[in-house]
């Protein structure tokens, strides 16, 4: 391990998982257990749970679990090393010398950022130079920023050459290796490298730190790719970037907007409207959520008004639905054209067009995620038809089905009744139909699920999927008894790990007995950055069970002879397994089995 286990023990022994969970959530306790809104997936009715005893959290919605350290790795989005240091700067310790892996690790992630710093520099001082002329003429006239965001945001340019800023990066002390890994360059074929971006309006990806860690950048032309960005690294994860945070986090509006496009973000800031994020190109994501959620409960959509836009919209309206975070969208009015044509326009355009107050008008019209989507419903239908009307209320009555509320379904079956031309009654009565019909849905869902409870038992990995259910079943109980008390490894044996069938329970094992026979705590959050994060799910989820202290040793026995008899059952090839098997089986009976 980079960091050494004395240290994680102390850290560990400092803290406690309902101090660190609750700091992010609000916690109630029922039972022996914490129960909360689970923070990495959409829920109404809390299945997050926080067991204070073992110092573990698990979510049997959406099955993630562990220690203190993986949940502020997964709510951080942090590397061990850092969620570790963050939590002991927390309690107080001094972090111990760092090992040579864990300090070339973080020498890598330094020198990374040290150069993207020098890179957005270069890219920048480019717009004053003859090779930069072609971009700064595009950032002034076309796009029409200022000066100042121009600087704001460090827009810059990448000349019309293959090797400019790596001859300017080598000049100060960064090699190809370190261009390749920070995404500036490129391998050739033949084993030199070439500028990543050329002839580009660059855009500096700045996290809330300050930090840069990636750029994007622009064509200036109808030459493809549009947007290129910083490819994946261990610093740049474009699920979890909002372009333009590093400034809308200090906001005072009352909520965030976002926008398709990087320049979208600073055209609208510009305009006044400094809660204006951006993805990185890709689709709203639950890490980009729970990142909003720090810093706003309210989401304006404005993506554009366009096919793409709105199945976008929708998208992102069903994965809001169940946040924390509410949901508006505003809808970009097409443009006429000089011809009389009708066409879309993204919020750049709007501003340029229209200006700072028309766009203010239309945030303050904005519907809620319902007005839209029931909108969007009606502008598919004919209403001057019957049987269009009759398509068009079906239709509404299944996204009025959808809302929680009583009084939400009132109102918007009151408003598609009068724009159909019927009774608010009828809307409603076909509302109630398709609840109904729902209900009986997810009653067979279950039922069906119930019917197969090997599947229920099966981790969500199919790669960590049980070969032998019945075993794991068993090893999941002797961890369940010893992390109860580590004493109960006397009286394991005849099980080892190798009668184990499961890997990772395996492993756990192993990890655990080397525990106590060390004289250390027996408890699952002590593994914490030893499995990868699937595995640790499996394990928070195998250890959820109670095991009552006063039945623990019948238990182990009976989980002892049903993991031998799995183990011999294997191989019964030749007259020793035989013999064993018989043996196993004598037992078991012994035991009432």
């Amino acid at each position: 391990m980079a960091i050494p286990e004395s240290f994680l023990d102390d850290l560990n022994g400092r803290l406690d998982i309902v101090d660190v969970v609750s700091a992010y959530l609000p916690l109630t306790k029922k039972g022996a257990n914490y129960w909360g809104l689970c923070p990495f997936h959409h829920e109404k009715t809390p299945s997050f749970s926080v067991n204070e005893s073992r110092q573990i959290f698990h979510c049997f919605g959406c099955g993630k679990g562990g220690g203190p350290i993986r949940f502020v790795m997964e709510m951080e989005n942090l590397s061990f090393p850092d969620a570790v240091r963050k939590l002991a700067d927390q309690a107080g310790l001094q972090m111990p010398e760092e090992t040579a892996g864990d300090g070339q690790w973080r020498e890598k992630r330094k020198r990374i950022l040290e150069l993207n710093k020098e890179a957005a520099r270069f890219y920048r001082s480019m717009l004053a130079d003859s090779r930069g002329t072609a971009v700064a003429s595009y950032i002034r006239d076309k796009r029409r920023i200022s000066p100042k965001f121009s600087a704001r945001f460090g827009l810059g340019a990448a000349p019309d050459a293959w090797d400019t800023l790596i001859l300017a990066m080598r000049d100060k002390g960064y090699d190809k290796t370190d261009l390749i890994d920070a995404g500036l360059a490129v391998a050739g074929k033949g084993g030199g490298v070439y500028d990543k971006y050329r002839n580009r309006l660059m855009l500096p990806v700045i996290d809330v730190r300050g930090d840069v860690i990636g750029f994007t950048s622009r064509v200036m032309d109808d030459s493809t790719p549009k947007y290129l960005n910083t490819p994946e690294t261990a610093i740049f994860k474009k699920r979890s970037i909002l372009y333009g945070l590093n400034y809308a986090k200090n906001t005072k509006r009352p909520n965030f907007i976002l926008v398709e496009g990087n320049i979208d973000v600073i055209t609208l800031h510009q305009a006044g409207f400094d809660n204006t994020v951006a993805t990185m190109g890709t689709a709203l994501t639950e890490e980009h959520i729970r990142l909003l959620g720090r810093y706003t409960k309210e989401l304006v959509l404005c993506y554009d008004n366009d096919a793409a836009g709105e199945d976008a919209t929708q998208r992102a309206i069903a994965l809001l639905r169940n946040s924390e975070v509410g949901v508006k969208v505003l809808r970009l009015p097409r443009r006429r054209t000089e011809d009389g044509e009708l066409v879309k326009q993204d919020a750049d355009d709007y501003i340029k067009n229209c200006g700072p107050a028309a766009f203010e008008e239309l945030m303050n019209g904005s519907s809620n995620s319902a007005e839209y989507r029931l909108s969007v419903v009606q502008a598919g239908f004919d209403l001057s038809r019957d049987d269009q009307r009759a398509q068009y209320l079906l239709a509404a009555a299944e996204v009025l089905a959808g809302l929680p509320s009583p009084v939400e379904r009132e109102i918007y079956a009151g408003r598609c009744a009068e724009a159909a031309g019927v009774s608010k009654e009828a809307v409603l009565q076909e509302v109630n139909q398709q609840r109904k019909k729902r209900s009986w849905q997810a009653r067979k869902q279950e039922e069906r699920q119930n019917l197969t409870p090997s599947q229920r038992i099966q981790p969500k990995a199919r790669g960590l999927r049980y070969e032998n259910i019945r075993s794991a079943q068993a090893e999941k109980g002797i961890l369940r008894i010893v992390l109860l008390d580590g004493e109960f490894f006397r009286k394991v044996e005849p099980v080892n790990e190798g009668h184990f069938s499961s890997p990772v329970l395996k492993k756990a094992f192993i990890l655990l007995r080397e525990r106590w026979e060390a004289g250390k705590s027996v408890s699952l959050s002590a593994l914490d950055g030893q499995f990868a994060p699937e595995e640790m799910d499996q394990l928070a989820s195998a250890v959820q069970e109670p095991q009552p202290r006063n039945t623990a040793e019948a238990a182990l026995e009976d989980y002892k002879q049903v993991i031998l008899l799995e183990a011999s059952s294997l191989d019964i090839s030749d007259e020793k397994g035989l013999v064993a098997l018989k043996n196993v089986l004598k037992k078991k009976k012994a035991y009432g089995g």
